[in-house]
């Protein structure tokens, strides 16, 4: 497989040069706090933070989710690595406000343990730290092993909901309560059609054959359910959302739930709005409302090819936290149904 172009510089500067360029495309509503995080410059007293972040790489996600009625700020980490435990601090210290900070990203193994660091020392600092984990990715582990799951797209819907949740919550405990029920009553499967590339070496970050689709792959790379031969649109969006209806979370007629429809880098709108079309064809089969639909490359892996789709199942309380505006540089949506 042939290199990648890319527009670089140094490639061992990608992280931290699209940070800056990031807080740049925030015009003026966010900052660089300490070596690598972004926090919003306007966050009231006595708010209940709301810190997000991960691996940088996989743009706009997670550090472009900071803004109004989204995350306070986002801890960055080099391309597909964690942020260090003293840059989670830095973040956490930025964000607090007297009232507490909610931890919030994927649960991948170096995320854990150095947030949980950071946690350490935010504690002897007198900041208390909550901690909620998102895994959403029904195909990396069976619903016995929710723990085990890792996070993929579906964090775009967790996060919206927790951070409008984070604008009128009184306390830590409640925003802590808002973001494990959104987070387990959201589903997500992805697949990929062709790998990406880490920058720095500019290597693939997995093999797979140009006539095979690697079904429930991570937004690494990680190893999913299997390979399957390739199909079309229709075909692969069914074998997708069978995966997410067959796991514990049960999706009724009469269900109200978002739709996400997430590009992992190099496919195309137009193939999105494909799979979308099906997706809601199977959908409505079921007699499952679509309150909304998400389309767009939000959760990225350098140039994979690669779709996936999240479900988040809606009740009156999440329903109302998502219908509230929100806006970031990367992702943002007006009031109620429309985005």
């Amino acid at each position: 497989m042939s290199v990648p172009k890319k527009l670089l510089n140094d490639p061992n500067a990608c992280a931290a040069e699209l940070l800056d360029g990031l807080i740049l495309a925030y015009d003026g509503q966010c900052e660089k706090v300490g070596k690598a995080s972004i926090v919003k410059k306007s966050i009231p007293d006595g708010k209940v933070a709301l810190l997000v972040g991960g691996g940088s790489g996989h743009e706009p996600i997670y550090h472009g989710l900071v803004g109004t009625n989204l995350a306070d700020g986002a801890a960055c980490g080099d391309i597909f690595a964690a942020p260090s435990p003293d840059i989670v601090l830095d973040a956490t210290k930025a964000v607090h406000r007297g009232n507490g900070v909610l931890f919030l990203y994927g649960n991948y193994a170096g995320d854990v343990m150095n947030f949980d660091m950071g946690a350490e020392l935010a504690e002897d600092e007198d900041i208390e730290v909550r901690t909620v984990l998102i895994w959403d990715d029904v195909a990396s582990a069976p619903p016995t092993k929710k723990e085990d799951r890792r996070g993929i797209a579906g964090l775009v819907p967790i996060v919206k909901i927790a951070g409008a949740a984070s604008q009128v919550v009184e306390s830590l405990d409640e925003l802590e309560r808002v973001a494990i029920k959104v987070r387990d009553n959201t589903r997500s499967v992805g697949c990929a059609l062709a790998p990406g590339s880490i920058p720095a070496t500019g290597k693939p970050t997995f093999d797979l054959a140009d006539d095979m689709v690697g079904l429930g792959m991570g937004i690494h790379g990680e190893r999913g359910v299997g390979e399957i031969p390739m199909c079309s649109a229709d075909e692969l969006t069914g074998k997708m959302l069978e995966l997410i209806f067959a796991d514990d979370l049960e999706f009724a007629s009469g269900d109200e739930v978002i739709l996400f429809v997430n590009s992992l880098g190099a496919t195309t709108h137009m193939e999105l709005l494909i799979c979308n079309r099906k997706a809601r064809e199977i959908l409505a089969e079921k007699g499952i409302i679509v309150h909304q639909t998400i389309v767009g490359p939000l959760v990225g892996c350098q140039e994979m090819a690669g779709i996936s789709f999240s479900l988040t199942k809606l009740d009156d309380e999440l329903k109302k936290y998502w219908d509230m505006p929100c806006q970031s540089a990367c992702y943002s949506k007006m009031e109620g149904r429309q985005s």
